[in-house]
């Protein structure tokens, strides 16, 4: 199985973004507050196949359990993960478990990575012009937006296929 990995930020910062109303001017509301969270996601861009977790932190251990999440629900496949060239992707204590293997992409090229589109969806399509009460109030509608992601493998297929990538096997 191969799959292509990424970490991305969300929190209580928002940017107000242009949106249509009719008969009415909208009024978007504009919050600066420095929480936040992570979220991790692996995709595979031939079936669709999704999983996430919610992390408050970015770091080796952090990614470990990531790790060891997308192991334990693909335990009968071997998995070529793909991810970027983070530090904490290459810690010395990062554990990967027995049946993945671990590969990098070039160094600055998110460009190749389907998983960034994933966070541009989530951003478009449940975080669009909302503010938060609390960091559990963006961890839970990042939660909501990213079990539906996971439950349409369809939508993940159509953002993440990169031709590229679905022609080279």
């Amino acid at each position: 199985m191969i799959m292509f990995q990424d970490e991305a930020r969300f929190g209580r910062i928002n940017s107000p973004h242009k949106c249509w109303v009719k008969g009415a001017r909208p009024y978007v509301y504009c919050q600066i507050v420095r929480e936040y969270t992570y979220a991790y996601a692996a995709v595979c861009p031939f079936d669709g196949t999704m999983d996430s977790v919610i992390i408050p932190a970015v770091s080796a251990d952090a990614m470990s359990i990531f790790l060891e999440e997308v192991s334990s629900r693909h335990s009968e496949k071997v998995i070529f993960m793909f991810m970027d060239q983070a530090s904490w992707h290459r810690a010395k204590d990062l554990k990967t478990p027995q049946n993945m293997k671990i590969l990098f992409l070039p160094a600055y090229s998110p460009e190749l990575n389907p998983t960034e589109h994933i966070w541009d969806e989530l951003r478009e399509k449940w975080f669009h012009n909302t503010t938060f009460d609390s960091i559990d109030s963006v961890e839970d509608r990042l939660m909501d937006g990213l079990r539906n992601l996971e439950n349409n493998p369809a939508l993940i297929h159509s953002v993440t296929g990169f031709n590229w990538i679905v022609s080279c096997v």
